[in-house]
C-alpha cells in the first residue's frame, strides 16, 4: 500500500511537466523582433516586415498580450503561408499545439 501511495503521489507531480494542447482561433501572428513594438496593435503589422524579420522566428500575440513564439515546424509553415499570401497586413492565424513556457510546439497553423 506504501508502494501504491508513492506511485500516485510522484504521478501527480509529475502532471505538471505535461504540455498542455492548446487551439487559438482568430490571432495576429507576427515576428519575434517586432513582437514587442506592435503588441497593441498587432493587425498593422505588414507582411513584408514580417517577411524581412523572418530569421527572428514567428508566434501569435494573445488575448491577454502574451507572446508565444512558434517552434522550428511553426516557423517553416507560416513562412510558406506568408510567402503564399497577397495579405498586406492584418496576418491572423487559426493554431494548435502544445504550450511549453513560452513556447507553442506547432501541429497545425492556417493564415485567415
Amino acid at each position: 500500500m506504501k508502494k501504491l501511495s508513492y506511485l500516485v503521489v510522484l504521478g501527480l507531480f509529475a502532471l505538471p511537466t505535461f504540455a498542455a494542447a492548446e487551439t487559438f482561433n482568430d490571432v495576429p501572428v507576427v515576428d519575434a523582433n517586432c513582437s514587442k513594438k506592435v503588441a497593441d496593435n498587432p493587425d498593422s503589422h505588414p507582411r513584408a516586415c514580417a517577411l524581412k524579420c523572418e530569421a527572428s522566428g514567428f508566434g501569435v500575440i494573445t488575448s491577454d498580450k502574451k507572446f508565444l513564439k512558434f517552434d522550428a515546424e511553426g516557423n517553416k509553415q507560416i513562412v510558406e503561408a506568408l510567402k503564399a499570401s497577397n495579405k498586406k497586413d492584418h496576418l491572423r492565424v487559426d493554431v494548435s499545439g502544445d504550450v511549453e513556457g513560452d513556447t507553442l510546439k506547432v501541429t497545425s497553423v492556417k493564415l485567415l
